[in-house]
């Protein structure tokens, strides 16, 4: 099993690799954002990626759902700080197939590794309970953070926004026209109802895309 770690955090990703080869399973990268995270999945095709979800520049959501559309074979396992259902069923939504809260990630995270290998779905023991209790009754699709859904493209305009990118900063980052840009910037202004740079960010917390401010 090949595994590549992402954490926007270094001596997160030493403990992780120590634990997983400790036990005998690969660790073929490391990734620090969700946008190199990417990169590095096309380039290292691991089996699974263990995903945080608040990385700046791309956040986990948005990198989960890219690397399950270019590559699915591959299988996303998340790891984050946050147990709030909203961002456990964003990732599983996103295709996740685990779900690991961090400060448990030491006793859970090979048996998540086990269990994903065999097809399984992983939700770590200290948030099962709470995920399954929000879940039941519920039918159809469940529009996470609000009724108007971003595009993932808005969504990653959004976090750069937040994280103090100016539109011209951002054209350059993704490859776009400045207009672009500024059309991305109206439409979500539009879908949120918000039309200042801080209530975005507080809005972009909120949903999971940046921890700028938490």
């Amino acid at each position: 099993m090949k595994i590549l770690l992402v954490d926007d955090h270094r001596m997160m990703r030493e403990g992780l690799r120590a634990l997983l080869e400790k036990e005998g399973l690969e660790v073929v990268g490391e990734a620090e954002n969700g946008r190199e995270a990417i990169e590095l999945t096309r380039t290292l095709r691991p089996d699974v990626v263990v995903m945080d979800i608040s990385m700046p520049d791309l956040n986990g959501i948005d990198a989960t759902k890219r690397i399950v559309a270019d590559l699915p074979g591959c299988k996303v396992v998340a790891l984050s700080m946050n147990s709030d259902r909203r961002y456990v069923r964003a990732m599983f939504a996103a295709g996740a197939v685990g779900y690991l809260i961090k400060n448990t990630a030491s006793s859970e995270l090979v048996l998540a590794m086990l269990a994903v290998a065999q097809g399984q779905k992983y939700v770590d023991s200290a948030i099962a309970n709470v995920v399954i209790d929000g879940w039941v009754g519920q039918t159809g699709p469940v529009n996470t953070f609000g009724e108007r859904a971003l595009s993932l493209r808005e969504r990653e305009v959004l976090q750069l926004l937040a994280e103090g990118c100016s539109s011209k900063d951002i054209a350059l980052r993704l490859a776009i026209a400045l207009p672009t840009v500024e059309t991305h910037r109206r439409q979500i202004m539009a879908k949120t109802g918000l039309r200042t740079i801080a209530a975005l960010t507080k809005y972009a917390i909120r949903e999971g895309l940046t921890s700028v401010g938490g």
